[in-house]
């Protein structure tokens, strides 16, 4: 009896670790770091250290959740940001220049897919590739990694729309977010393709067996990684007016913690869009509260290693319980 009282009662605390490390470094920073709970601040954290990763860290939790990895996703970033700056400055409209750019960055997850569906090499072997070879081809494209800089008295009101409007007062980089998490948590958790992905993720030659074309659903799945990861590329370049080779990479790392921080959140350990959330809200607080601290940026960095694992030593914990009971 106590022995299951007990077994629970860890499941539970593992479970809400990811809540609690939260709610931890909030109140921390609230007490340590000047200003850190004025508006003005915390809606910086939401757009600057929120909106972005978090739609980059929902297009992971797409390739984790299928039972891989996805290392390129800086390089669809890059893709959509390089085109939709390219169409932008030959003259196209904004909206079909956006277009331009997702499918830009849509080209990357066919390339992964024909790599990983088609040929079969290992997806983080397959995107690793992918990444060395984008990098390589956006040196080619821009001189040897010269920004593309669009001038500001040409930039048209509708392209800085994505990085400064806002809608009913709501900033539209964490407006898009938002939808972008909301759509994805509905694909994985309430459609047939989304059960297809997380249990490929789980046994592979089970889905295999039971029918389905798992080459398919690998190929699509990889698609919409890089698909989504290119919103990001509009946002990002809209916000700075300019394209600068591989600066999607900046994203990879904390993109992978994050989704990992996550599983954290599953009482199997599994990926799922909610944990990918509160994961990327806890880097972003944290890298913010440190910095308002005052620490330089590599002290950051350690602080923001040893909260990743130290959540996610609690959920590997937290899994062995649930193993044993």
């Amino acid at each position: 009896m106590a022995t299951a009282f007990l077994s629970s009662l860890t499941r539970g605390i593992g479970r809400y670790a990811l809540v609690a490390a939260l709610t931890a470094v909030f109140a921390l920073f609230a007490t340590l770091a000047p200003g850190f709970l004025s508006g003005a601040n915390l809606l910086s954290v939401l757009v600057n250290n929120f909106a972005l990763l978090a739609i980059v860290a929902v297009a992971m939790t797409f390739a984790v959740s299928a039972g891989g990895i996805d290392l390129s996703v800086g390089t669809a970033i890059d893709f959509a940001s390089f085109a939709f700056v390219s169409l932008v400055l030959a003259g196209q409209p904004v909206a079909l220049a956006a277009l331009g750019g997702l499918a830009g960055g849509a080209l990357v997850g066919v390339f992964n897919a024909v790599l990983i569906a088609g040929i079969g090499i290992s997806p983080f072997l397959a995107t690793l590739g992918t990444l060395f070879v984008g990098r390589s081809v956006q040196q080619l494209l821009t001189n040897g990694g010269n920004p593309v800089y669009l001038p500001p008295a040409g930039v048209p009101e509708a392209f800085r729309f994505l990085g400064h409007g806002t809608v009913a007062g709501i900033p539209v980089p964490l407006l898009l977010a938002a939808l972008v998490i909301a759509g994805a948590w509905l694909v994985l958790s309430q459609t047939r393709f989304g059960r297809v992905v997380l249990a490929t993720g789980i046994q592979a030659s089970v889905v295999r067996y039971s029918g389905i074309r798992l080459s398919r659903v690998t190929a699509a799945n990889y698609v919409l990684v890089s698909t989504i990861a290119a919103v990001v590329g509009l946002i990002l370049t809209s916000t700075v007016t300019v394209y600068i080779p591989s600066s999607g990479n900046a994203f990879l790392l904390n993109a992978i913690g994050a989704t990992f921080i996550g599983t954290t959140f599953d009482p199997r350990g599994r990926p799922n869009v909610p944990g990918t959330v509160l994961g990327v809200l806890l880097l972003g607080v944290v890298a913010n509260g440190l910095l308002l601290s005052g620490l330089n940026f590599y002290w950051q960095q350690v602080g923001t290693g040893l909260l990743i694992f130290s959540v996610l030593a609690i959920g590997f914990a937290n899994r062995k319980a649930a193993a044993r009971a």
